[in-house]
């Protein structure tokens, strides 16, 4: 991309997940390939992942004392108004001193008043909004935001209209082109290529309700022709490993997949959680998809994000509370109905949005011009 030096200096506060991170950190690697002098600072949650992500990215970060409402009784939540104000008072102090041109929110604690303060100052603010259904912070700073770009059609009953850019979400830049062929793929996973594989990801801390419905299931998939890659999680991975120590070669058990290229090249379903950086890469991917959304979020977004893609016939989606008593024979059916593979495939990747990130910092640099 040409380098045209319309930015400047922009700052970008959100994170709190993976979701959340990993698009601020593409929007600035795309800011920064385009204009060589441009000054990016991020703002964050103190104690949260983005205060070590961020710096492992090459970007300088301010961290707010900013903490989440927690839905049990908690005495954080008492302290809640005082660490707003502290968050909103240190906002005001960074963005005076960084004076930046404009202030980019992505989500997760620290983007909520790092934007307000920014509307306060007369900063120009854009909102990623990542989910299809937004959380009430994002509705109420997108009154005096300047740019919402989202990743869903239909949030013009939340946003003004004139204000929406639908540009997807970022997403990783190897899954664009994922170069490794499936037989390449399934050998370094050490798997078969004469068994259909399914690939199960939970995130990257896992998901507890995926686990359950794999081990319910665990003398049916043992008996099909069908062999699993399995992220159970860092946190689960122990305590599986203890209760099953002589997995069956058909299951590749991994805490965690570094190489998601690989994985999603060797799958022939993926059977996955609903966050919204995880359905726009599975749009990307275009692999039959099986949606399992977590109930423990706000506003259900997950839900919301999955009904997206059921709505245009480009997913399944199983209900968290069924999936122990449903997921696996869902798995084992689809496997062989081959027409309706051919059409989840054909229905999610008309829903891929490959040039999200350019396509938001294309937005910025005309919205400061």
């Amino acid at each position: 991309m040409e380098r045209n030096n319309t930015i400047k200096r922009v700052l970008i506060s959100g994170g709190g997940t993976g979701g959340h991170i990993f698009p601020a950190i593409a929007i600035a690697d795309e800011i920064k390939q385009r204009n060589a002098d441009v000054e990016i600072l991020f703002v964050g949650a103190v104690g949260k992942m983005e205060m070590e992500r961020v710096p492992n990215a090459g970007y300088k970060i301010e961290g707010l004392p900013i903490v989440g409402f927690k839905r049990q009784m908690s005495l954080s939540n008492l302290l809640l108004p005082f660490k707003i104000i502290k968050s909103l008072l240190k906002a005001r102090k960074i963005i005076r001193d960084f004076q930046p041109e404009l202030v980019i929110g992505v989500g997760g604690y620290a983007s909520g008043p790092t934007l307000k303060m920014a509307q306060i100052l007369g900063v120009p603010t854009v909102i990623q909004e990542q989910n299809s259904f937004p959380g009430k912070t994002n509705i109420l700073l997108s009154k005096k935001a300047k740019l919402i770009c989202t990743a869903y059609q239909n949030l013009e009953q939340f946003f003004s209209k004139d204000k929406i850019r639908l540009t997807g979400n970022p997403v990783r830049e190897e899954l664009g082109r994922i170069e490794i062929s499936k037989a390449e793929a399934l050998k370094l996973f050490d798997l078969s290529e004469g068994q259909k594989t399914v690939l199960v990801i939970g995130g990257s801390l896992g998901a507890k309700t995926l686990n359950e419905s794999i081990l319910k299931e665990m003398e049916k998939i043992t008996q099909g022709n069908i062999q699993f890659i399995w992220q159970c999680g860092k946190g689960y991975y122990d305590q599986i490993r203890t209760d099953f120590p002589s997995l069956s070669n058909q299951i590749k058990l991994m805490p965690f997949i570094a190489r998601m290229d690989a994985a999603y090249a060797a799958a022939d379903i993926i059977v996955s959680r609903a966050g919204a950086l995880s359905v726009s890469e599975l749009c990307l991917v275009g692999k039959p998809v099986i949606l399992v959304p977590s109930p423990n979020v706000s506003e259900d977004h997950q839900t919301k994000n999955a009904m997206s893609l059921v709505g245009n016939k480009a997913a399944i989606l199983i209900a968290d509370v069924d999936s122990r008593e449903q997921l696996i024979d869902e798995v084992l059916q689809l496997m062989e109905q081959e027409q309706r593979k051919k059409e989840l495939c054909e229905n999610i990747e008309k829903l891929a949005k490959p040039e999200a990130t350019a396509d938001i910092v294309n937005a910025c640099e005309t919205l400061l011009k």
